[in-house]
């Protein structure tokens, strides 16, 4: 769950929050530790060194360093609590920034893919990105430091799973204002492809499609 809940305001109407997340914590890893490693230094060089000058030089340098970084982590952390990736039942929402803000969305019938990769590090504290490929104008879009990126891969698969059904409408045409055939197709073997649905299923959509 997102430290800041994603404003109600921007929903649409029938829209319902899905997954609502902020950027692991470990976006915050690099300004914290290099603030420790100022304090730790700060703190040592008092300690240790005793020649007055040297100890004052070096102080001065640790104290100001410390002063920077964690101005830089704070930024950080602003940015972290105003940063979000949001799924509903009809959007995935990607939104950042407090002054100078930008934003990506798809909606779901037009996510055609998600991928996650992680590095050794990130699979030890559960980081990681997420690739989404987009039938729209996004086309893929990258989204860093996701907290646990393969339970938050299954979560949008299964949602764009369940839109595409209700949008290809299982029990029959597609709905109104459903997306061409071919739009339509393509999206179905997307998920044929990641064993989204079943070969019998996508034969019966496809079949449907073909016939309206």
């Amino acid at each position: 769950m997102s430290a800041m809940p994603f404003p109600a305001r921007l929903l649409h109407d029938d829209e319902v929050i899905q997954l609502d997340i902020n950027p692991h914590w470990w976006y915050l890893g690099s300004p914290g530790l290099v603030t420790v490693a100022c304090l730790f230094g700060a703190l040592v060089v008092n300690a240790q060194i005793d020649i007055v000058w040297l100890r004052d030089l070096l102080s001065y340098v640790f104290w100001a360093a410390m002063l920077v970084s964690a101005a830089w982590l704070i930024k950080r952390a602003v940015e972290w609590r105003t940063t979000y990736l949001v799924l509903t039942n009809q959007r995935l929402i990607y939104r950042q920034g407090v002054i100078a803000r930008h934003g990506v969305e798809m909606l779901l019938e037009k996510v055609s893919n998600v991928n996650f990769s992680q590095t050794i590090f990130q699979r030890i504290v559960k980081a990681g990105s997420l690739l989404i490929e987009s039938s729209g104008e996004q086309g893929q879009q990258q989204i860093d430091d996701i907290p646990d990126p393969e339970s938050v891969q299954n979560i949008i698969h299964s949602a764009v799973l369940t839109r595409v059904r209700a949008a290809t409408s299982f029990t029959g045409a597609p709905s109104v204002g459903a997306d061409d055939v071919v739009s339509q197709l393509e999206r179905l073997e997307a998920l044929l492809h990641r064993g989204a649905i079943t070969q019998v299923e996508f034969e019966q959509q496809k079949q449907r499609l073909l016939r309206n």
